[in-house]
């Protein structure tokens, strides 16, 4: 790692409190994610401790409505604490990312009296949520899920397997699709479920190429029962409160990305301007240069990109189309920069004592996470062009 600092991102935040809100978070990042990321994610530790402190901070309910202790900032706030989260290390990013997807169907479809009793501990009670949508065998193709929610008198019995989920094992509370009807989207509900709900149990969390400090798991619910006050919406409701969080969720995604790119382009940059060969540091060759400069440039358009998404979300206009164009260009941003920032460093960015061949790991997953690349080109070409006639 090199000895120069990163620079603060020169940001254009609406108000002064959201100015404030920021320099918390940076501090907060340098002092207690930063210094313990490199050396906790080869691990695999999950730091608990930090979404504890985010929760004390009041960081991790930021959307979301004042009176049951949310932050009320607006999304393209919110997103940038994502992004400045992520740049330290992304499994803190993602982590409040998900949280925030697994608040979002009880903050939007809850009933007052729901939303009353569970709210506080989920947005400032030190909880922390998962999402529950894939399963085995339905992943991009969701609408097919196979986990089953039967009626018994005023309760439910869930029973089904849910996979990779972040968090899996480790989430106080879970939001759960499950099918209560028909098969296909109509047939499907929404429910929020303890973490410590009995038959509920979680798998060995994969292993995987990145994120190893997040667990990823499957979860088995073998006759979970649970009482029809933790319904979330109507019956038959499930998939188009799943399809509303993710459209949100996948802002968050990408402007995760965007703080992996930018925490690359930074240790590149320092790298670059340390480093010399030939007499000169490397960052005065031109062919580097202009690496950089290009690196520079997917960064600057994927945060424009993402905040113009956020914005319109902030006016209640619809943004479904500028949310999958955000996650897709940011991720791919994402991928494209961290590789170069290998690059630039050489056999060094080959190599654990610098973060660069950690943050390309880490960037490949966000091209996969809440809808593929290729899913969200299907999403934008389906708002261009109308729904697939074959």
């Amino acid at each position: 790692m090199t000895d120069r600092a990163p620079q603060p991102v020169d940001r254009q935040l609406p108000t002064e409190e959201s100015r404030d809100l920021l320099a918390l978070v940076r501090e907060i990042a340098q002092r207690e994610i930063r210094p313990r990321a490199a050396e906790e994610e080869d691990s695999g530790r999950f730091p608990r401790e930090v979404f504890t402190l985010l929760s004390e901070a009041g960081l991790l309910g930021l959307p979301y409505p004042g009176e049951y202790g949310g932050g009320e900032q607006p999304y393209e706030v919110y997103l940038q604490v994502l992004e400045e989260l992520a740049a330290a290390r992304l499994t803190v990013g993602l982590g409040v990312s998900v949280h925030s997807l697994a608040c979002h169907g009880l903050g939007g479809y809850g009933t007052k009296e729901q939303q009353a009793a569970h709210l506080p501990a989920m947005l400032g009670g030190g909880l922390l949520g998962a999402y529950c949508l894939s399963e085995p065998a339905a992943g991009s193709d969701a609408a097919s899920l196979t986990t089953k929610a039967v009626r018994d008198g005023d309760d439910w019995i869930i029973t089904g397997t849910k996979a990779w989920i972040t968090h899996g094992g480790v989430a106080d509370f879970y939001t759960v699709l499950a099918r209560t009807g028909v098969e296909g989207p109509k047939g499907i509900t929404a429910f929020l479920v303890p973490g410590d709900a009995e038959g509920l149990t979680a798998a060995v969390p994969e292993k995987k190429m990145g994120m190893k400090g997040s667990p990823t798991a499957q979860l088995h619910f073998d006759g979970v029962r649970l009482p029809d006050s933790r319904r979330i919406g109507e019956e038959g409701q499930g998939f188009s409160i799943a399809l509303a969080a993710l459209d949100a969720g996948r802002l968050g995604i990408a402007a995760c990305a965007i703080g992996v790119a930018q925490a690359a382009l930074d240790e590149a940059l320092a790298y670059a301007l340390d480093r010399k060969q030939f007499g000169h540091p490397i960052a005065d060759f031109q062919g580097l240069r202009f690496m950089l400069a290009d690196m520079a440039t997917k960064i600057e358009a994927g945060r424009a990109l993402y905040l113009a998404a956020a914005r319109l979300r902030d006016a209640g206009k619809p943004f479904s189309r500028q949310a999958a164009m955000a996650k897709l260009f940011c991720t791919d941003a994402a991928m494209a920069v961290t590789t170069d920032a290998v690059q630039v460093l050489g056999g060094y960015g080959y190599t654990a004592d610098f973060p660069v061949e950690r943050l390309m790991r880490e960037a490949k997953v966000l091209q996969i996470v809440e809808g593929t690349n290729q899913i969200q080109r299907m999403v934008i070409a389906r708002h261009l062009a109308g729904p697939e006639t074959r």
